[in-house]
């Protein structure tokens, strides 16, 4: 006597839908710390330039009595040179001796209007890519 064997060629639905239903959670628990990480790296470059422009400002404070109006000023005087990607990005404003801000515009991936603020007395950085922001 023979016995029948039955060939299974594929996956059943269920199987299917399992292992959709895995891959959504996963991708659930992963996009929010991959934007996070995004906005991260797209602030980065304006928490370096704050840092440049708030050195900058304290060695022209330093050399010549006084703080910046602006950053044409320090670039006029010698004290930083700002790249134009940058300036395209980010609009700078000063708050010395306390605070330098940034503010992206629409020309930065991330989109405009979000601002990184660099707190000169403690070091720390403040809003768009941190993770005070995040939260």
């Amino acid at each position: 006597m023979k016995i029948l064997k039955k060939i299974k060629d594929g996956f059943t639905m269920i199987e299917i839908m399992v292992v959709v239903v895995i891959v959504a959670i996963l991708a659930a628990i992963a996009l929010p710390i991959y934007l996070d990480y995004v906005q991260s790296s797209y602030a980065a470059e304006a928490r370096v330039t704050l840092k440049t422009i708030y050195s900058a400002a304290k060695m022209r404070f330093q050399t010549r009595g006084g703080y910046p109006s602006d950053i044409e000023q320090l670039e006029r005087e010698g004290f930083m040179d700002l790249e134009r990607s940058t300036k395209l990005k980010w609009q700078f404003e000063l708050q010395l001796p306390d605070r330098v801000t940034a503010t992206s515009t629409d020309d930065m991936q991330g989109g405009g209007g979000h601002r990184v603020s660099y707190d000169g007395q403690n070091g720390k950085f403040t809003g768009y890519g941190s993770p005070e922001e995040s939260q």
